[in-house]
């Protein structure tokens, strides 16, 4: 399976952007996908993930409320709506795929297929 991330770009803060990691080679089938973030001098770190069969979702502290992961089956494509974005939000984000469970859904480690990665950047 190849991912595709696309959607960043620089937005001010209090924007919003909406992200889309699709898949193509194969489908999500039984995994889950998730988002992850780096920032300049940071480790990547997890923000949200969503089984993309049954559809459960898991979010960051820091991006509850603020952040809505979906999918769409017909498009087999992940959606990482971010609103009421801050300037501590810009990092590099990038999706994965990976047969990752309850216990181990933050753990990059967890997810086998990655892609390029997308810039966000909000101004302050």
């Amino acid at each position: 399976v190849q991912l595709q991330a696309s959607g960043g770009g620089l937005v001010q803060a209090g924007g919003s952007l909406r992200l889309s990691c699709a898949a193509s080679g194969g489908t999500f089938g039984s995994y889950s996908v998730g988002w992850f973030r780096q920032a300049p001098g940071k480790e990547r770190e997890f923000v949200t993930t969503i089984r993309w069969s049954g559809g459960s979702t898991y979010y960051a502290d820091s991006v509850k409320g603020r952040f809505t992961i979906s999918r769409d089956f017909a498009k087999n494509t992940v959606y990482l709506q971010m609103n009421t974005l801050k300037p501590e939000d810009t990092a590099v984000y990038y999706c994965a795929a990976g047969r990752a469970i309850q216990s181990t859904r933050t753990d990059q480690s967890a997810y086998n297929y990655w892609g390029q990665g997308t810039q966000v950047t909000v101004s302050s």
